[in-house]
């Protein structure tokens, strides 16, 4: 047991026993999505969640921080419909949502414009997580089907507010974070600020994080105001990457260190991401029920992407998995000096008026942007054959012998929203966004160039009933839109040319209710997405082997359809705080060239998937609360031909939080320990770069933390 655990528990004990409280704080809450709260990435303004025919999520600041979550990729404990995709400690997170991995290019907002999440977010300055579930055309001009993850920044409070805070986490991770809003006369201003040093229970892991963001609110006379906000963030730590398949073998989960970085050599180097954000955002009532939204943001990234990365096995012939004996081929992998720019510029009228008898409440908007993508040449070099207990010593090589790609575009989206009030009960939902964009890509050399331009218009209706004025039922149905182009290698029959836009479709239907004890909604939804194979010419078949002598064409092959019901319950009793989802998921993939791909299903993908969460809030105690977090998730295919499977897994983690008032301060402590029953099992399978990757799940981890409010 580490020195450091029982000092800091012990420390917190004293100083719990030691101060003079006075009267209780509020009593404390487990809650994931309030039905009160709206999801500004939907785009239909301030409608609650109760009444609204989509689905959403938020995960609030204080959620987070109960649970202990600091990352993006960690926010899969709390909600059913959202699970792992790709989540390798040290990197930038990847999520999936109804089963389809979200683009990190694509799928992720802030403050509802788009960003690139190809790097470590930052929640320290962020009031919340909203997550939309379904395909996001509506949303988002392109986007992969799945949902949404909108970063909502924190703002300036009306009242005075100071707030710090320490967090540890064991081994030896430590943060420290101050969080500062003022008010003077027509300007607010809020400052945060956080400086942690990594050291997570996975060894050679070691790093360091910095987050220094800003916010100011001008209000200028009655009707206009003005938003502005910059963020500087910094991460340096390695990466961890995956165990694999031994030859035909899935190596048992509790024979394998969750520990062990593979990425352990000598040489091994930090992954390193910088970014600086800033936006500016004017609002302006033009009349009582018009108002004016003008909001541009500017995201840049600096990357620095390292790691002794373990692939494949040459010794077999067969790089999809490591060698049966427990080598695999390691290379050095370097790309350092990544830049990548997002530029976004929206102008936004929202209006409510009476047309034709109905009420109509409107939006109508216009979206610029601009993404690009420079790298320099990168090192991809075989150094030798590593061990899978991290004992192997190779030698490196950083010499630059790889092209990487250049990538830009450019889009411009109009949208139109109405929601129609069709009398008491009834509404009509209606939406439709018109895309343009352009794209472009070179290889480093100046080889392999593409440019392509597409336009497409992307719908969706729903109806509503309110039956009650608690209980609503809902029926949608939308599209979303993906392009691409074929890779521009002389192995593509259709090399650099533009691939049709591939549309998906979702049709959900789902009921609603909030009470002032109970509150569920239950969704059943129908996803179709177009597949993209590479066919070779001479069998007609999808296949990854094609080649010059044997050339494909990389077109639509049938569908991956996600079928599935999501259900969602908070309840309040008394001291007793409840909240739990679930989703129950059918993902096969249908009318494939190759009959033998249909029917089957998508790896790292489990088929159901649990989360729950509790409170009690004691009532000899006032102030303490007893904290349950409880995740459930079926097996996961690890290869796309279904033959290997991970087993289930569950994982329950448990908390306490106790919040007074002392001397007019509000200090509110938290202990955890996650993974309470030291649980061993392979978390996730993604099946990525046409390699077959196992992450565990992080060993039984304590933590605690202090926060001050001035």
């Amino acid at each position: 047991m580490s020195n450091t655990r029982p000092t800091l528990l012990a420390a917190a004990a004293a100083l719990c026993c030691t101060t003079t409280f006075a009267q209780s704080v509020q009593t404390v809450t487990i809650t994931g999505s309030r039905s009160a709260t709206s999801a500004s990435v939907a785009g239909f303004g301030d409608v609650p969640l109760s009444r609204a025919p989509f689905s959403a999520t938020v995960l609030e600041a204080d959620a987070l921080q109960d649970a202990g979550i600091a990352s993006l990729g960690d926010i899969t404990r709390l909600d059913a419909g959202l699970t792992d995709a790709y989540n390798a400690p040290g990197y930038w997170g990847q999520l999936a949502v109804r089963g389809f991995t979200l683009d990190n290019r694509f799928n992720f907002r802030r403050d509802g414009l788009p960003i690139n999440a190809q790097t470590a977010l930052p929640t320290g300055n962020k009031a919340a997580l909203e997550l939309f579930k379904g395909t996001s055309g509506i949303q988002a001009g392109t986007s992969a089907p799945g949902g949404l993850v909108n970063l909502a920044v924190k703002r300036p409070t009306a009242q005075a507010l100071t707030t710090a805070a320490i967090e540890w986490t064991e081994p030896g991770t430590v943060a420290l974070s101050t969080d500062i809003s003022r008010q003077q006369a027509s300007l607010a201003w809020r400052l945060n600020a956080s400086a942690t040093r990594l050291d997570p229970a996975t060894r050679d892991s070691r790093g360091q994080a910095h987050l220094l963001a800003g916010a100011a609110t001008w209000q200028l006379g009655t009707s206009g105001t003005l938003e502005a906000e910059l963020e500087f963030n910094r991460q340096s730590q390695p990466s961890t990457p995956g165990f694999s398949l031994l030859g035909s073998q899935l190596p048992d989960a509790e024979a394998i260190d969750p520990r062990l970085n593979l990425n352990n050599q000598a040489w091994s180097l930090p992954v390193v991401f910088e970014g600086r954000t800033g936006s500016l955002r004017y609002m302006r009532e033009l009349a009582p029920d018009l108002q004016l939204t003008a909001h541009a943001m500017q995201q840049r990234l600096r990357t620095d992407d390292r790691i002794a990365f373990p692939f494949g096995c040459s010794a077999e012939n067969d790089y999809t998995r490591y060698c049966s004996d427990g080598s695999f081929d390691l290379y050095d992998f370097r790309s350092e000096g990544e830049r990548r720019t997002s530029t976004a510029a929206d102008l936004t009228l929202r209006g409510r008026h009476t047309i034709g008898g109905f009420r109509h409440h409107w939006t109508a908007g216009l979206l610029a942007t601009r993404t690009t993508a420079h790298f320099g040449r990168q090192a991809y070099n075989w150094v030798g054959i590593g061990t899978l207990d991290g004992s192997a010593v190779l030698p490196p090589d950083p010499t630059l012998t790889d092209e990487n790609t250049n990538l830009s575009e450019r889009s411009t989206e109009w949208r139109l929203q109405d929601r129609v009030d069709l009398g008491a009960q009834w509404q009509l939902w209606a939406g439709l966004r018109h895309t343009r964009l352009q794209r472009a890509s070179v290889r480093t050399d100046g080889g392999r160039a593409t440019d392509y331009r597409q336009a497409f218009t992307i719908p969706w209706l729903a109806v509503s009933w309110q039956a009650t004025t608690s209980l609503t039922a809902y029926a949608s149905w939308g599209e979303g839109v993906e392009s691409d182009v074929a890779p521009n290698r002389s192995r593509y029959l259709n090399a650099g040319q533009a691939l049709p836009a591939l549309i998906s479709r979702q049709t959900e239907v789902g009921v609603k209710q909030r009470g002032d004890t109970l509150q569920w909604q239950v969704a059943l939804f129908d996803i179709r997405r177009p597949v993209w194979s590479d066919i070779l010419q001479s069998t007609g078949l999808a296949s990854d082997a094609c080649s010059d002598d044997d050339p494909c064409t990389r077109r639509a092959d049938g569908i991956a359809r996600h079928r599935g019901v999501e259900a969602e319950a908070e309840w309040r009793a008394g001291a007793l705080n409840l909240r739990g989802s679930a989703l129950w998921l059918h993902a096969r993939r249908e009318g494939a060239s190759d009959p033998a791909l249909d029917g089957l299903r998508p790896t790292n993908v489990p088929a159901h998937s649990l989360k729950l969460q509790a409170a009690w809030n004691v009532d000899r105690l006032p102030g303490l609360a007893l904290l349950g977090f409880l995740s459930r998730e079926g097996e996961r295919m690890v290869l796309p031909d279904n033959s290997v499977r991970t087993a289930g897994w569950t994982r329950v983690d448990l908390g306490l939080r106790y919040a007074r008032i002392v001397d007019g301060q509000r200090w509110a402590w938290r202990l955890g320990l996650d993974n309470v029953a030291d649980a061993r099992a392979w978390k996730e399978s993604p099946y990525q770069y046409g390699h077959a990757y196992l992450y565990p799940l992080a060993p039984r981890t304590w933590r605690a933390a202090l926060n001050i409010t001035l």
